[in-house]
């Protein structure tokens, strides 16, 4: 029968952003249950690149991808692509990203993304300390590499932007490459080093001992699909497959799928898409790379992890519905060949995809609101793992109606 003891707090989605929020607010002395359909882990933050991109303070597009659409509805290969029958969809998303690159708001944007990020490496490194688990995390840098001549000039106005959001990056010429990854091809040109950013070596691991911790701390898990919900004087009531559920509060941290329950408790529509995001996980190359390496031309990042090397990268618009379309996993695979001494090793390869949520302004919710009875956590598109810690730490704060004015960037009400 479903465990229905009263709670302080329910946390839906447990994926790494839940997980972390429900530890958080359990140290605090709240009384939390945590629900999610699956097992915790295993969605999005499953498959992740592992790569903590803290130098990635951009939004997920600028005004070339005006250029591009035809070739996004036409190449289903390429890094970029919109499925052409999600199209119709799509349209008011895409509308208003188009409208997020004017020069105000895209600043704003970028301001945004900066500031999270900018306190996310200090907060991994609180929480993987206070549970013992530092070793899972590994800051030793990341890397940007380029192969053809007319890509310097793009290589090198990426610098100059960076160094204007005082992103730490260094120029590193083609002997610095093969000094630090001797087996990349030696016809790589040089590159961009960034480092203040790391991976982790395996991220379903990270979300798994964040898990124990939170049980150790009293969280309650409930396995069960919310399907709706509704708010009274005294808290919230949410129906589940498995039964009713209430709590005095609750924190809506399911990802891509939280625009349905936002919209049940709040009354508010939040214009939440999905970049479905593919890996290729090379369970022969553990000891390839010494840190995460990224190609500029080529558009994927290879991640040294435990248990091999994983390949991840493109996005893909085709909204929760369509199935998968896994050639895409096998083209990272193609894609890394010429950027190596020796071709990767397939031998054993496991493909996945996930739902990464993402708002047309690129910016994560974070809010407070309905009375405090409602707490949001999502929408943090390709960063959730890397944001995951510092947001974990910003509900808190919520929790407590301590939030700051640092705040006020990821509030519901900007839609």
């Amino acid at each position: 029968m479903l465990d229905n003891r009263e709670s302080d707090i329910a946390v839906v989605g447990a994926g790494i952003v839940g997980v972390a929020c429900a530890l958080q607010l359990a140290r605090q002395g709240r009384r939390v249950m945590l629900i999610d359909r699956q097992a915790p882990g295993h969605g999005a933050s499953y498959g992740n690149a592992g790569h903590l991109a803290t130098e990635q303070v951009f939004p997920i597009a600028d005004l070339s991808i005006l250029k591009r659409l035809p070739r996004m509805l036409l190449d289903p290969m390429g890094p970029l692509r919109l499925d052409w029958k999600y199209l119709p969809r799509a349209m008011p998303w895409f509308t208003r990203l188009l409208l997020n690159l004017r020069p105000a708001p895209f600043q704003r944007s970028v301001a945004g993304i900066r500031q999270l990020n900018e306190g996310s490496l200090a907060a991994w490194q609180r929480l993987l300390g206070s549970i013992g688990r530092s070793a899972l995390f590994r800051e030793d840098g990341s890397l940007l590499v380029f192969e053809r001549p007319e890509s310097r000039a793009a290589l090198e106005a990426l610098r100059a932007r960076m160094q204007q959001q005082a992103v730490p990056v260094d120029l590193w010429s083609a002997q610095s490459v093969r000094a630090a990854a001797p087996q990349l091809s030696s016809s790589l040109l040089g590159g961009l080093f960034f480092p203040r950013t790391g991976h982790f070596i395996d991220p379903y691991r990270v979300v798994c001992e964040l898990f124990e911790a939170a049980k150790a701390s009293g969280v309650r898990f409930v396995q069960a699909q919310v399907e709706g919900g509704q708010l009274h004087s005294g808290g919230v009531n949410l129906a589940s497959d498995q039964g009713a559920l209430t709590a005095r509060q609750v924190l809506i941290s399911c990802g891509a799928h939280s625009a349905r329950l936002t919209d049940a408790l709040t009354g508010k529509r939040v214009p939440l898409d999905t970049e479905r995001g593919y890996h290729l996980m090379l369970p022969g190359e553990q000891q390839r790379l010494p840190f995460a390496v990224t190609s500029l031309e080529r558009k994927f990042i290879m991640t040294p992890m435990a248990e091999g090397l994983r390949l991840a990268g493109t996005v893909e618009f085709a909204g929760l519905e369509a199935p998968p379309s896994m050639q895409r996993a096998w083209q990272l695979h193609r894609l890394s060949k010429g950027l190596f001494q020796q071709e990767l090793n397939a031998e054993g390869a496991t493909p996945w995809m996930g739902f990464r949520p993402s708002l047309p302004d690129s910016l994560p919710v974070i809010d407070r609101v309905c009375d405090g009875r409602v707490l949001l956590a999502f929408g943090h598109q390709h960063l959730g793992l890397t944001q995951a810690a510092l947001t974990a730490e910003w509900v808190g704060r919520l929790a407590e109606m301590a939030g700051g004015p640092e705040m006020v960037a990821y509030r519901l009400d900007r839609f």
